[in-house]
């Protein structure tokens, strides 16, 4: 049966990337254009990072996400924020101590984490709900959070009417994602993220998928998403197990080896996927009423 699918387009992300890339976005004037590319192209949501605008690092400067919303809301674009809160949960070990901080490691507490979303309350934020060896190309570190922070998280957004994306990277955070919505601490009905193909974390297969969908509680909402040149296969596999998918430029520079893509590139080739399996990709308004988002203000 025809099924409408969210498709969300992740524009930039925080990581490395390759500098040859010639259409990379980083300023918030180039993310937001990348939003508007990617709505063009059919994406429902778009999901956003911010990057400092002279070196292209990672950022979680307020003042660039404050920029970013702006530019974005200024092209009165109808596609669904999601920006992410990802940022804050980043230790790296001394190298001879793992007890003690080493250079690099930037851990926030709650409200240092949120304050871009207190400010600019998106449609949605990404909540990821691990701990976990990374790896940022050769760069060692772990992405931290405690269950102290998360509950604290969950609770500001369920306050603010900001829909959490539950990002997982591992079976144990779908488990401790349930117990948040047991509390009360996530609105009906819970979205789910799965993070695929990254090192250390959980396998780009159907398996993998079949699996965390099992530990899912009733009347979850889904999505997966592959790194790299698993993108297109895990959108296809996503579909056809039930799910909502992921693309964009923070998981997947190319189009083919050694081809550089673009976001609207890899959104359209996404939505080709879905309406080849005989779906068709849900407008921004038809994915906030999946959702149980409000409808974006005219």
């Amino acid at each position: 049966m025809s099924r409408k699918v969210i498709l969300t387009c992740a524009v930039t992300g925080e990581n490395r990337y390759n500098q040859s890339h010639p259409n990379f976005p980083i300023t918030p004037v180039q993310i937001a254009e990348a939003a508007r590319e990617a709505q063009e192209a059919g994406a429902s949501a778009v999901h956003l990072h911010v990057r400092h605008p002279e070196t292209g690092a990672g950022s979680r400067d307020p003042k660039l996400f404050a920029e970013l919303t702006r530019n974005f809301r200024s092209r009165n674009l109808n596609v669904i924020l999601n920006l992410t809160c990802g940022g804050g949960g980043l230790y790296v070990p001394s190298p001879d101590n793992d007890a003690v901080a080493g250079p690099g490691t930037d851990v926030g507490d709650v409200a240092n984490r949120t304050q871009h979303i207190r400010e600019n309350v998106p449609d949605m934020c990404s909540l990821d709900v691990t701990t976990q060896n990374q790896m940022d190309g050769d760069f060692e570190y772990i992405y931290l959070h405690s269950q102290r922070t998360l509950r604290g998280m969950a609770k500001t957004f369920r306050d603010l009417g900001v829909k959490p994306e539950l990002e997982v990277f591992a079976p144990g955070d779908v488990l401790f994602a349930n117990q948040m919505i047991s509390e009360g601490l996530v609105a009906p009905p819970p979205f789910f993220q799965m993070v695929l193909g990254t090192r250390w974390g959980l396998p780009a297969d159907v398996e993998t998928i079949q699996y965390l969908k099992r530990l899912l509680p009733e009347g979850a909402l889904w999505s997966a998403f592959g790194i790299a040149r698993m993108q297109m296969p895990m959108v296809a596999q996503s579909v056809l197990l039930g799910g909502h998918v992921r693309v964009g430029l923070e998981d997947n520079l190319y189009l083919s080896r050694g081809v550089f893509a673009t976001n609207g590139q890899l959104v359209e080739r996404a939505k080709r996927i879905i309406e080849d399996l005989g779906h068709s990709v849900a407008t921004p308004d038809e994915a906030r009423e999946i959702l149980g988002l409000k409808k974006r203000a005219q």
